[in-house]
């Protein structure tokens, strides 16, 4: 068995829906993981905003837009009368759910039960029209075993016992349709896993049906070795390790979750990422094994703010870091890169929510300085103890770029530089022009 997840764009529209049976309708068992139609989650979004404010007129203007942009869906997705029929009654239960918000005080449940609705309606919809072309499938729910625990982390265990118990009803089915993104809670209310959750869940239910493969299809044909939307002549790289895999996307690839890699790791459960508009292409596959070389892509995250504590004390006193890594534990906020010299240390955080309540308590151990508005450079591959030159590409690359810090040997897949978020685009083409030049006039 294998789980095929399709994201927003794979399901946008009734074009791309009826495009998705031709990759799916086969002999082989399969569970296939879909998102909200695109453009659907961040509607959702905007009429949870309204409701927050109380703007309940506004909110149902927003609510009638989407409904009758599903409805449209619907006249062109499915040819009987009596599928259409189902479809639009489909539409109308969830709608007239969606519209009941705004008649009582809205909360954080409501807007997580709103938010759901967007991967309830793409399967349901997608479902229907399955059944309208005589293919054998099955719903399966992700709320029947879907579950976060009260650390808000998966719970693996239940997913596995419940996604079995789910599976084992339908003996004989060979394919099975079911929702990214959406959960329930330790408290059994609706949850998600957090935006871009849906490569996530199918990476959970990868892991969790022991399957042999997890298809992450997109609109992009791999995973890039530069940022394709940026850099010209970026090309798809056709292998990568769950190490090399996992630091590009913390640090800014688009086309994979970062939380994704660790369900199938766990289980070496190869994924493999694919391209719904050229299904013929190769795109990349990640698996346990480095394919070996040196740089195999970079990436770059934006909305960096570093920070820069400087002791008090000639050389670090002891239990400074201590001190240091405490406030950041408090306020729940995760560092990304981090240098030290005798007498400071500089670090980087990529949530800023408590900016203001850290900058605070770490001005009782040292003097602080803080930069926004900068971009993390993660150049990644398989920098080996033993090979030379790597470093000397790189920074001879980015030998205009002004460099605010530098993070080498935490890990043997990743370099990274912290520079100002208005050189990124000078710093990304540099960089691929250093490094990839040749196989790019290859390519």
């Amino acid at each position: 068995m294998k789980v095929l997840k399709f994201g927003g764009t794979s399901v946008g529209s009734a074009e791309r829906m009826k495009a998705l049976v031709n990759l799916i309708h086969n002999d082989e068992p399969k569970i296939v993981v879909l998102s909200a139609m695109s453009g659907t989650t961040n509607q959702l979004v905007q009429i949870t905003e309204k409701l927050y404010q109380n703007l309940n007129q506004e909110a149902n203007a927003l609510i009638d837009a989407l409904h009758t942009k599903y409805k449209q869906v619907v006249a062109e997705l499915y040819s009987t009368e009596d599928k259409q029929k189902q479809a639009l009654e489909l539409l109308q239960l969830h709608f007239d759910y969606i519209r009941a918000f705004t008649q009582d005080l809205f909360t954080i449940h409501e807007e997580r039960a709103i938010l759901a609705q967007g991967e309830l309606l793409s399967t349901a919809l997608f479902q229907l029209y399955l059944e309208e072309q005589g293919i054998n499938s099955v719903l399966l729910p992700a709320l029947n075993f879907m579950k976060i625990d009260e650390n808000e982390e998966p719970d693996a265990d239940y997913i596995a016992k419940n996604l079995k118990a789910e599976l084992a009803k339908y003996s004989g089915t060979n394919l099975f349709i079911t929702q990214g993104y959406i959960c329930r809670n330790a408290f059994g209310e609706i949850d998600n896993l957090k935006r871009g959750g849906s490569d996530y869940s199918a990476s959970l239910i990868g892991a969790a049906a022991d399957v042999s493969e997890i298809q992450i299809w997109t609109d992009i044909d791999g995973m890039h070795n530069n940022d394709p939307r940026i850099v010209k002549n970026t090309y798809p790289i056709a292998e990568l390790s769950f190490d090399e895999a996992a630091e590009l996307a913390y640090f800014g690839a688009k086309i994979l979750h970062p939380s994704s890699v660790l369900p199938a790791k766990q289980k070496n459960i190869p994924v493999r990422l694919l391209n719904t508009m050229q299904p013929e292409a190769k795109g990349t596959i990640i698996t346990a094994e480095s394919a070996g070389g040196s740089i195999k892509a970079i990436a770059a995250k934006d909305d960096i703010t570093a920070i820069k504590i400087k002791s008090g004390r000639m050389l670090l006193a002891y239990g400074f870091l201590r001190s240091v890594f405490e406030v950041f534990e408090r306020y729940k906020t995760p560092i990304d890169m981090i240098t030290t010299s005798e007498v400071a240390v500089s670090l980087t955080i990529d949530n800023a929510k408590f900016l203001n309540e850290i900058v605070a308590e770490l001005q009782q151990v040292g003097q602080v300085e803080v930069d926004k508005d900068q971009t993390i450079i993660c150049i990644v591959g398989d920098f080996l103890e033993e090979r030379s030159g790597t470093g000397l590409k790189i920074f001879e690359s980015l030998k205009d770029i002004p460099l605010r810090m530098i993070s080498y040997g935490g890990s043997k897949n990743n370099i990274s530089v912290l520079i100002n978020t208005t050189d990124k685009v000078k710093a990304l083409t540099a960089l691929n022009d250093g490094i990839f030049e040749r196989r790019n006039i290859n390519a």
